[in-house]
């Protein structure tokens, strides 16, 4: 049984599953390998001079599996509640899970099956998007959404911010309290 899974490893979901995975919360990342991001060349990331997309992404799955994640590169099927959490199928497997992050960018297949409520996009060219509160739950208990899905900016470093921040209140509702994630230099 995972923690979390999270649909989607573009800089929102590659950021959230570092954070949740660092946090020692059992998680996994899928992903189908349809993000934007792939096709972008980013200069306005803080801290990067430049980066083309698909660099910022496997940078980004990388620093998730290094700190504990695991992923999984296909499509989801379909995702269900279940007794203790939801189940998370993709071609061929099956995970438990007690919550789930959409960060599935303009897609919202998977949310629409899931039952959350979805809305007109407030950004240009995004029809759709997930209806989140200010801490990116979705309508459905144990359902979070982050990034453009959810309704944020198509820029990497606000959508990898949003993910980081819904993993911080994942993680938070988790403890049962606040989390707080800060290293310090040696």
């Amino acid at each position: 049984m995972y923690d979390v899974i999270i649909i989607g490893a573009g800089p929102a979901g590659a950021s959230a599953a570092l954070f949740t995975a660092k946090a020692g919360k059992k998680t996994l990342l899928v992903d189908s390998d349809k993000s934007l991001t792939k096709r972008a060349w980013v200069e306005n990331h803080y801290g990067v001079d430049g980066i083309e997309g698909p660099t910022l992404l496997e940078t980004g799955k990388k620093q998730a599996v290094k700190h504990g994640a695991e992923f999984v590169g296909q499509a989801v099927t379909n995702v269900e509640k279940s007794a203790e959490g939801f189940t998370v199928e993709t071609e061929g497997q099956s995970f438990e899970t007690k919550h789930v992050l959409l960060a599935t960018g303009v897609l919202t297949d998977v949310a629409e099956k899931l039952g959350v409520t979805l809305i007109d996009g407030t950004e240009p060219r995004i029809k759709t998007i997930v209806k989140v509160d200010n801490d990116g739950k979705t309508g459905v208990d144990g359902v979070w959404a982050a990034g453009t899905v959810a309704g944020v900016s198509v820029h990497t470093i606000i959508t990898a911010g949003h993910g980081a921040a819904v993993a911080i209140n994942i993680i938070s509702e988790l403890n049962g309290e606040r989390y707080v994630d800060h290293d310090l230099l040696s």
